[in-house]
């Protein structure tokens, strides 16, 4: 070969390396950096504070005291500080009201649970125990901690805090406390080195003992692994003395218990929300499809001391336990009207029917006699029934997560009630006599209303969007002459919200926006509400032109009958400050809009979804909000399902994606998941809810299969971050690194990071924190240096 070629050779080769080495070095120097500086924006958003709840109390004056629970992400020991901040609530001559905060708020440290009694006199302080130390309540009064009970294991474990199962309840004359724990722990044996054994005895190496396993006992799944059977317990706060309430069936989980109304003399009763464990039990964290009842249990047990003639509980009598709600699939959230007339709940019977782990709820009553005596038979009343489709700016069903605790205007009949609507979530007020439902937060669907608490007929809320921080808000009623009632919100200056000027100024400069989209797909067979525009949340830089586009993160919810709301998220409000814009994706089978919309996914996962999706962006790229160059993809659970099946049926959409716990091959997840029944009815439809209790057939297996992302894994073109929790057990980690595997093989960029400690959700404060950086980075990465043109090149 003649030199001029070497030399031409030699020449070509490296300037072709020099084209793509130095812009690869740029490049991680450009990574490094971003570390460093998303990491820095990112702990100012993690260092925002939430309110959790919130309490009022009448003080001296006519004037009101509150105390705000307010949490706090602490990275360092990767916990959630809790504490209280105070206030004074003024109420002036000329309606307004201020709200005078307490210079600093106080650290409630070890704390699970505070709840105040009904006349707010004590308050009840609840320290869960850690490894196999007891759980301690505290009473306080208004100057002092009054009692100190500490009650070992052997009565009962944790109490439940978790929002599902949780349930503590003081009575009426604020001398016993009903709630939730874990049941005992059962008694196992001992052995020594020697064969020897005794039963429940010291294990410990200086006795020569060591405690066997014992039986192994099945929990609800997802976050309650190791948790033992909910149960229920009354402690009398005078004595001390704790008791189980006897005489309920063993295979019962019990939640959300309260205190039923008495007048003196009559019989107390405790009304709870039960479980049941037959067959098995399965995954109930999310999943409100599973079968429950009220059930009403009498205490007979209850008399007065001859010397404090003050109410204790004796544990000879027996208890009677009777099923309110025989005629109904599902009642949970059980609430009593101030004056004791009725009892209302929550029914969750069209997902328990349909099968679906999410649905349209609806709202009853059943009617409570004076002398306080429920019957097995008495009638339940719809008060709120399920929407199938409704009309377009009419009510489109209930979307509860829970009922507050207290929440009764003074009438006594009327509830205000947090429900999505939609893409947000309002405040509705709910007459349970009449049916009569009323929006009452302001129609501005782009902030979501969540309530707080209630002082008398006037509401404490919170209000938020996708770009405005959290705002306390105040609302009052007010009747005009023609009996209508309007609300007048008022905003509520706090402390709890502050943020830096670097945050807020980056906010904005920001905008948000509620766009419909309509089907593409829509057929003849489907009904009306399947065939009604979905809806997209869109949030992009106001300086967002037509000629330089921000890249475009489409963001999945999981569920998929879950939804994702106009609120403030620090975290996705990270990720527009850092040059995205954002497009979250309310596909059909979200909640919020009619039973019709949600029922029309089940069976078509994998194709409606994806079309919807699809149909979302284009959308947003045929309005000129967005380039179709630069768009990523991530979501969580469902969500990582639909990000996973874009990447493989629309390869050369997207130019990197991002998979939290994603369901990547629904074949394989049956086998390990705590909810087999989701594979099932997400896969085939709704009648094929009940397959899971046989091992699936060779037929399911190819039918799951072919419905999961991995069928699609050989198409795959986008680089791909993996977030996967190791004790998840509700996506176990192996279908993520199945897939994750399947692309390193074929050369496509993964990145997988794992968390050990942490489950589905990714909650923990610095799963939190790790997640949203190097998702921030690894977009980046293939949106802003130009890394395709370079990985392309050392592919080859």
């Amino acid at each position: 070969m003649p030199l001029f070629i070497h030399v031409l050779h030699y020449i070509i080769s490296h300037l072709l390396w020099a084209k793509v080495l130095i812009p690869c070095l740029e490049m991680h120097k450009e990574a490094e950096d971003d570390y460093a500086r998303l990491s820095s924006l990112l702990q100012e958003f993690t260092s925002i504070p939430n309110i959790d709840k919130a309490w009022l109390f009448s003080s001296p004056g006519l004037h009101l005291q509150g105390m705000f629970a307010v949490s706090q992400s602490d990275l360092l020991t990767n916990t959630r500080r809790t504490s209280i901040m105070s206030c004074n609530i003024l109420k002036e001559r000329d309606s307004s009201v201020k709200f005078l905060w307490a210079p600093f708020p106080i650290e409630m440290s070890g704390v699970s649970m505070i709840v105040p009694s009904p006349s707010g006199s004590k308050l009840l302080v609840i320290r869960n125990p850690e490894n196999e130390a007891a759980c301690c309540f505290q009473i306080w009064s208004s100057s002092r901690m009054e009692k100190e009970f500490h009650i070992p294991q052997s009565l009962h474990g944790t109490v439940y805090n978790d929002g599902w199962f949780e349930g503590v309840s003081w009575n009426m004359n604020e001398t016993c406390v009903a709630y939730i724990a874990e049941g005992p722990s059962p008694a196992k044996l001992t052995f020594n080195g020697l064969g020897g054994y005794k039963i429940d005895g010291c294990a410990d190496k200086d006795s020569g003992y060591w405690k066997c396993q014992g039986d192994w006992e099945e929990d609800w799944g997802e976050t309650y692994a190791g948790k033992r059977q909910p149960a229920l317990f009354v402690i009398d706060i005078n004595s001390g003395e704790v008791q189980e309430v006897k005489g309920i069936d063993k295979s019962l989980s019990i939640g959300q218990v309260v205190w039923a109304p008495f007048t003196e003399g009559s019989e107390q009763y405790l009304v709870f929300v039960g479980w049941s464990s037959k067959p098995r039990k399965l995954g109930i964290k999310y999943c409100s499809n599973r079968p429950c009842a009220l059930y009403a249990v009498r205490l007979r047990a209850l008399h007065h001391e001859s010397k404090s003639n003050e109410p204790v509980l004796q544990s000879t009598e027996e208890f009677h336990v009777m099923n309110l709600t025989q005629t109904i699939s599902s009642a949970f959230f059980p609430r009593f009207s101030p004056d004791g007339k009725f009892l209302v709940f929550l029914s969750a019977r069209s997902a328990v029917d349909s099968g679906v782990h999410n649905a349209t709820n609806s709202l009853h009553r059943i009617d409570w006699l004076t002398n306080g005596k429920p019957f097995q038979s008495s009638k339940i009343y719809d008060i709120i029934p399920v929407v199938m489709c409704a009309e377009d700016g009419c009510f489109p069903g209930l979307y509860c997560t829970t009922i507050h605790s207290h929440p009764w205007l003074s009438d006594n009949c009327t509830m205000i009630i947090s429900s999505i609507w939609h893409s947000s979530e309002v405040l509705l007020s709910v007459n349970v006599l009449s049916g009569e439902i009323v929006h009452i937060s302001p129609a501005d669907p782009n902030f979501s209303w969540n309530l707080l608490t209630l002082d008398g007929n006037n509401i404490v809320a919170i209000s938020s969007s996708p770009v405005d921080f959290a705002q306390i808000r105040y609302g009052k009623a007010i009747k005009k002459e023609t009996n209508n009632t309007t609300w007048s919100w008022s905003n509520i200056s706090s402390p709890i919200f502050r943020c830096t000027d670097k945050v807020r100024s980056l906010l904005s400069s920001l905008q948000s926006s509620i766009l419909r989209i309509s089907v593409k797909d829509a057929h003849d067979g489907q009904t009306k509400g399947a065939t009604k525009p979905f809806e997209a949340i869109f949030v992009s830089s106001k300086t967002n032109s037509k000629i330089e586009f921000d890249p475009l993160i489409v963001i999945l919810h999981g569920g998929p009958q879950d939804v994702s709301l106009s609120y403030f998220s620090k975290y996705l409000a990270f990720l527009s400050t850092v040059g995205y814009s954002l497009l979250i994706v309310n596909y059909r089978g979200s909640l919020g809009f009619g039973e019709e919309a949600l029922q029309s996914l089940p069976g078509n996962v994998g194709s409606q979804d994806v079309n919807d999706v699809l149909s979302a962006i284009d959308h947003v790229i045929n309005l000129g909000l967005a380039s179709p160059s630069k768009i990523t993809v991530m979501g969580i659970s469902h969500g990582g399902f639909l990000t996973t099946q874009l990447i493989g049926q629309a390869p050369d959409k997207f130019v990197a994606a991002a998979a939290i716990n994603p369901v990547c091959n629904l074949a394989l997840m049956i086998g390990t998941t705590d909810i087999p029944d989701w594979c099932y009815v997400e896969a085939c439809g709704t009648t094929a809810r009940h397959c899971f209790t046989e091992p699936p057939s060779a037929d399911d297996l190819t039918l799951l299969y072919n419905k999961s992302p991995i069928s699609h894994v050989s198409k795959v073109k986008a680089p791909t971050l993996f977030l996967l929790g190791a004790r998840d057990v509700r996506v176990p980690i192996y279908d993520g690194l199945q897939y994750a595997r399947a692309l390193k093989e074929k050369g496509v960029d993964v990145k997988i990071i794992m968390f050990q400690n942490d489950v589905h959700a990714l909650k923990r404060p610095q799963s939190d924190m790790e997640s949203f950086l190097n998702i921030g980075v690894w977009f980046n990465k293939y949106c802003k240096y130009g890394a395709n043109e370079s990985q392309d090149f050392l592919k080859t």
